[in-house]
C-alpha cells in the first residue's frame, strides 16, 4: 500500500467514527445556528486530531503535508454530509492569503489558529453588483482617510458574510488608471462600524451568500495586504490557491446509482423506464461523461504527485458536471411526473432531485460563471485568441457606466 493509500484509509477510519455525532443524521432538523455550533465542534475535533490545515505550515498549526493529502482527505470527508460548508470559504482562500501577505506576524498567527479551531471565520469580498465575474470592473473605493482608509460602496454574493469575523476585499483606490492597476487589498474587520450585512434568499430556500454594504467603514494602512494599485495580483493568488479541491465528477448532486433506482420503479406506458432506449441513453451518457472527468481528476493528481501543477483542464470540471447534473435533475423530475413537484428545502442536494435541480444554477455561478469557463477553455486550453476588450488600457473613470 502506498503511504497516500494508507493516509487515506487513517483518514476514512476517523471520518467514520465521528459520523454518528457530526454527520448527516446527525444534522437533520438542527436550526443553523445549532448546526454551525455542531460545525464549531467538528472543526475543532478535526483539529485536535490533525486534520485541520492539512497542507500548511506547521509554524501556523498546520501539518506540513502536500495538497494530494489535502485533496485525499477531502474526497473522503464529502462522503458523510459533515457541517464544513461554514468553513470553506474561510479556510480555501482568505486565511491561506493572510499567511501569504498579512505583514503582523502574531496577528496573523492568532487568527490562523482561531480559524483553524472553526472559532473564527473568514469571508472573501469580491464580487459586486455591476462587476460580477469581471474583478477588475469592481467599483467599491477606498478612500485616503488620516493614517488609513475609508472604504465605501456594495459587494454581493458573499458566502457567509452573516457569521464572518473578518474578510478580504479588493477596492479602487486610483480610477484613473486602467481598471487592472487601481486596486488594492485590504483584511476587514466585519463587525467593525458602517459594515452592514443583508443575507440574500436563494430559490432553494437557504440564505447562505449575502450582500454587504460599507458606509465610512474606516481600515488601518497596517490592513493594506498589496501595494497600493497592486490589489489585482493578490487577488489572482486569492483565486489560484485553492486550484486543486476535491472535486465530484457528479457536479455535488445525487449519484447515477440514484438515478437508476428511480428508473427501476417508475413506469413509463406500463414499462419501467429502464426498458425505454432513450433514458438508457441518458444513463449511459451520464456514466460515461462522470468517468471521463474523473480521468482529468485522475491526471491531475498524477500530476501533483510528480511534482507537476495541473493545467487549466479543471475548467471543464466544473462546467460539464454541474451543466449535467442540472439536466439529468431535470429529467428524474419529468420522470416523477406531479410528483416531482414536491419541494423540501431541508433536503440534500446529493439525494433529492427536486433540491438538486433547483439549485444547480446557485453552482453554476459560483466559483466562476460558464461563461468565464468557457473563454479559460477556449484560451487556455484549445489555444483561441482572446475576445476584443474594449476597456483594454481604457482610465477605469472613462469607462461608460
Amino acid at each position: 500500500m502506498s503511504n497516500l493509500e494508507a493516509y487515506r484509509a487513517r483518514a476514512a477510519a476517523w471520518l467514520e467514527s465521528m459520523v454518528p455525532a457530526f454527520g448527516k443524521a446527525a444534522r437533520k432538523g438542527l436550526s443553523e445556528a445549532d448546526d454551525l455550533a455542531l460545525a464549531r465542534r467538528y472543526q475543532a475535533a478535526k483539529f485536535e486530531s490533525g486534520y485541520a490545515g492539512i497542507n500548511w505550515p506547521v509554524e501556523y498549526g498546520g501539518q506540513g503535508l502536500g495538497h494530494l493529502e489535502k485533496v485525499t482527505f477531502d474526497s473522503e470527508e464529502m462522503k458523510h454530509g459533515f457541517p464544513n460548508a461554514y468553513f470553506g470559504i474561510s479556510l480555501g482562500m482568505p486565511v491561506p492569503i493572510l499567511m501569504q501577505f498579512g505583514e503582523d506576524k502574531a496577528f496573523v498567527k492568532e487568527r490562523v489558529l482561531k480559524a483553524l479551531r472553526g472559532e473564527e471565520i473568514w469571508c472573501q469580498l469580491f464580487s459586486e453588483p455591476a462587476g460580477g465575474s469581471d474583478l477588475a470592473g469592481l467599483r467599491t473605493k477606498a478612500e485616503p482617510d488620516g493614517n488609513g482608509w475609508k472604504i465605501n460602496g456594495q459587494k454581493v454574493w458573499t458566502s457567509w458574510a452573516q457569521y464572518s469575523d473578518y474578510g478580504v476585499i479588493v477596492v479602487r483606490t486610483d480610477p484613473n488608471v486602467p481598471k487592472h492597476k487601481g486596486l488594492t487589498y485590504f483584511w476587514v474587520d466585519m463587525k467593525a462600524p458602517g459594515v452592514t450585512v443583508r443575507p440574500i434568499r436563494l430559490a432553494g430556500g437557504d440564505s447562505h451568500v449575502n450582500e454587504v454594504f460599507f458606509d465610512d467603514v474606516k481600515v488601518d494602512d497596517d490592513q493594506r495586504m498589496s501595494p497600493v494599485g497592486g490589489g489585482f495580483a493578490v487577488a489572482m493568488a486569492t483565486l489560484m490557491i485553492e486550484r486543486y479541491v476535491a472535486t465530484d465528477s457528479g457536479g455535488f448532486g445525487p449519484h447515477l446509482d440514484l438515478f437508476v433506482e428511480l428508473a427501476k420503479a417508475i413506469l413509463v406506458n406500463g414499462k419501467p423506464a429502464i426498458a425505454d432506449g432513450r433514458i438508457r441513453q441518458q444513463i449511459a451518457r451520464n456514466y460515461a461523461m462522470r468517468n471521463g472527468l474523473n480521468s482529468i481528476t485522475a491526471r491531475a493528481m498524477a500530476m501533483m504527485q510528480a511534482g507537476m501543477v495541473p493545467g487549466p483542464e479543471g475548467s471543464l470540471n466544473k462546467l460539464v458536471s454541474v451543466r449535467s447534473r442540472q439536466k439529468l435533475s431535470e429529467l428524474a423530475i419529468d420522470l416523477r411526473g406531479s410528483d416531482g413537484f414536491a419541494f423540501d428545502d431541508h433536503a440534500s442536494q446529493k439525494e433529492d432531485w427536486t433540491s438538486s435541480w433547483i439549485n444547480a444554477p446557485t453552482g453554476r455561478i459560483a466559483g466562476g460563471a460558464d461563461e468565464m469557463l468557457l473563454n479559460t477553455i477556449a484560451e487556455k486550453i484549445l489555444g483561441l485568441p482572446q475576445d476584443h476588450r474594449p476597456d483594454k488600457g481604457v482610465p477605469f473613470n472613462q469607462i461608460p457606466a
